[in-house]
């Protein structure tokens, strides 16, 4: 029974530490995969150190920034228009990222005549508060953005990453929000999928500490997180979806990608990227990379 509640108590603080990020000064704990042996061994008794993410950069194109009130808070954005218009491109970040991460992507589609809407999650950036969970109160930030845009002239398209992709999946699924067309970067299968990625990339049984992890995590955050599960959602979007996948992936693996393809409901494609992580695709493959974005957003944008 000790044995059980130790567990238990170690797993609550680690799930703690992971959706809640602090005011303190300085970088988040380094990924997995970067660690030394020492430092998983600390990180495995003290938690992950997770900052609130700050912008450290600033758009060097015009832009404005808007608050927008999500059930999460006060989200904080930067919105940049180009003349005439082809839709705009809402842009999400993933997990202990911001909106500032995504600033050559949005200078990208601005150069092929989409505004941009760039967000930080709440908890992020200049976002309010300092909870994350990862993909679940997320997908509410992503409802409310877009539908922010819906009420402005022209289609919106959605170009989300990891934890936003994930986000942006149960935003559609659940939340009806219904984009022109998705760019999906490397979503997660599922929250417990990614709690067993993160152990395995420390080279730590996954079990049973990334189910305690996942059922704590949850529950300090008023939610059932077994249920966040982007392939479930996949089935119920019907949303034209471009997904985009690394073949060197560390922490989203190539069947967890393959059952979400699988699944999404409407028309779809993908790309690999051979060689790329978990990181932008553009830093290894930009020819590539720019040639599949402008295309798939050609197909579903009117002409100018």
């Amino acid at each position: 029974m000790l044995a059980a509640l130790s567990l238990n108590a170690v797993a609550f603080f680690h799930a703690w530490r992971f959706t809640h990020f602090t005011t303190e000064a300085g970088s988040h704990t380094d990924n997995p995969e970067q660690l030394t042996a020492l430092q998983k061994v600390g990180i495995l008794l003290t938690g992950i150190k997770n900052p609130k993410p700050v912008n450290q950069q600033r758009p060097a194109f015009p832009y404005r920034t808007v608050y927008l009130s999500s059930p999460n808070g006060w989200l904080e954005t930067w919105y940049a228009t180009v003349p005439r218009a082809r839709g705009t491109v809402a842009l999400f970040h993933g997990y202990t990222s911001c909106k500032s991460k995504l600033l050559t992507e949005a200078g990208y589609f601005r150069s092929l005549g989409y505004n941009v809407l760039l967000t930080d999650f709440a908890g992020n950036g200049g976002s309010a508060g300092n909870v994350c969970t990862v993909g679940h109160h997320e997908a509410a930030d992503v409802a409310t953005a877009v539908r922010w845009l819906q009420q402005q002239p022209g289609p919106v398209f959605i170009y989300a990453n990891s934890m936003g992709a994930v986000a942006t999946l149960r935003a559609e699924a659940e939340l009806g929000v219904r984009p022109a067309a998705n760019i999906l970067e490397c979503p997660y299968g599922s929250m417990l999928q990614t709690a067993q990625s993160r152990f395995r990339s420390m080279h730590v049984p996954p079990f049973p500490m990334a189910n305690l992890l996942v059922l704590w995590g949850g529950l300090a955050n008023n939610f059932w997180a077994f249920d966040l599960d982007a392939t479930r959602y996949a089935a119920q979007v019907s949303t034209p979806t471009l997904l985009l996948w690394g073949t060197a992936d560390p922490r989203v693996t190539r069947p967890e990608t393959d059952a979400i393809f699988a699944a999404l409901a409407g028309p779809k494609q993908r790309q690999d990227f051979v060689g790329s992580g978990h990181e932008p695709y553009w830093w290894k493959h930009q020819v590539l990379w720019k040639r599949r974005v402008a295309h798939w957003c050609s197909r579903h944008a009117p002409v100018r």
